[in-house]
């Protein structure tokens, strides 16, 4: 059966949105202020990420301290610049601080955010024969490697009582997955929304299996420690996740106005960019960074130790700070149903 390529001018705004879900993209940075005083919070952020979720929430007025963005293409280059004191704080998903840390960076996780993992899938093309995690051994699965997809792909063979090596894994970043995907050059696809609602709203494939269940479905936001250490920089930092709080909880409230935006901030089709977030961003909740994270994270980590990707052990709990807790709820408290 033949399948239907993905038009390349489409390519092109999805490649953007490696996210922080991990990859290896090169750090492309620019750019802009917001607020008034003279404190300076240098804010990394992802196109389509935190500075537009602020921005339509209306979280960015009555600022009295400025906030400088900086956009990175994906979370370890934006991580490496939180080590490198580059920027302040900024937006990661469940993986690349792992590796951070691995690596020895000097990266604090100080908020955590958590949603379903409906939107982190194993795809298959429409006219696939399996229907089951199982029946993968032997085939090849395409995947980004180091990325929360590359750990869902582990998780998910595991509980179906295989082991990343009873597949041909092609590590491949989601522009170049996409293709070989839509041409029949890997049997699957471990990957994540917007991907995701992209090949569905296409009718390009179906979901073979998702993460819920199997992953943890957190986002972080990551600072920098000497940024934690100055009493200015902290106070700044405890305001604008406040304000992230808000614009999060606002987002599950206005679904089709944010799905408006962050298409236009992306270069995503509208259906698209609403199907993913009514499946995973509109789901979102805060939660404290406390010890079930901790756990869930270093089970993370060791797995990836255990696949030789992550050098030695990681001791997770030396790299998060509590302090901005708060009466936020557990971090196991169930994320917002997903919508259809």
């Amino acid at each position: 059966m033949r399948r239907r390529l993905v038009p390349a001018a489409l390519l092109l705004p999805l490649a953007l949105l490696l996210t922080a879900c991990g990859g290896s993209a090169t750090a492309g940075t620019g750019s802009d202020t917001d607020g008034q005083g003279s404190l300076t919070l240098d804010v990394g952020d992802q196109k389509g990420g935190s500075e537009a979720i602020l921005r339509a929430a209306g979280e960015l007025e009555g600022l009295d301290y400025k906030i400088k963005w900086s956009t990175f293409t994906s979370g370890p280059p934006l991580l490496e610049a939180v080590n490198a004191e580059a920027v302040d704080i900024g937006g990661v998903g469940n993986t690349p601080p792992v590796f951070a840390a691995g690596a020895g960076s000097k990266i604090t996780v100080v908020s955590a955010f958590h949603g379903t993992s409906e939107g982190d899938a194993i795809l298959v093309p429409n006219g696939s024969k399996l229907t089951g995690p199982e029946q993968l051994k032997g085939k090849s699965v395409a995947v980004a490697q180091g990325s929360s997809a590359n750990y869902q792909l582990v998780a998910s063979l595991k509980k179906a009582g295989l082991k990343l090596g009873d597949v041909h894994v092609k590590y491949l970043q989601p522009a170049d997955a996409l293709a070989a995907f839509t041409s029949g050059k890997v049997d699957a696809w471990a990957v994540w929304d917007p991907y995701t609602s992209q090949v569905l709203q296409a009718k390009q494939g179906r979901i073979l299996t998702t993460g819920e269940g199997v992953t943890n479905g957190l986002t972080f936001q990551v600072a920098a420690p000497s940024a934690l250490r100055d009493k200015a920089k902290a106070a700044a930092i405890e305001d604008y996740l406040g304000r992230l709080r808000r614009a999060t909880a606002w987002v599950h409230d206005h679904q089709e106005e944010w799905a408006k935006v962050w298409a236009k901030d992306t270069g995503l089709p509208y259906e698209v960019a609403l199907a993913s977030v009514r499946r995973t961003n509109a789901t979102r909740i805060s939660v404290a960074v406390d010890k079930p994270l901790v756990a869930s994270e270093q089970e993370i980590a060791d797995t990836f130790t255990e696949l030789k990707l992550i050098p030695g052990k990681v001791d997770f709990g030396d790299f998060v700070d509590t302090r901005f807790n708060g009466g936020l709820p557990p971090s196991t408290t169930p994320a917002r149903t997903a919508q259809p």
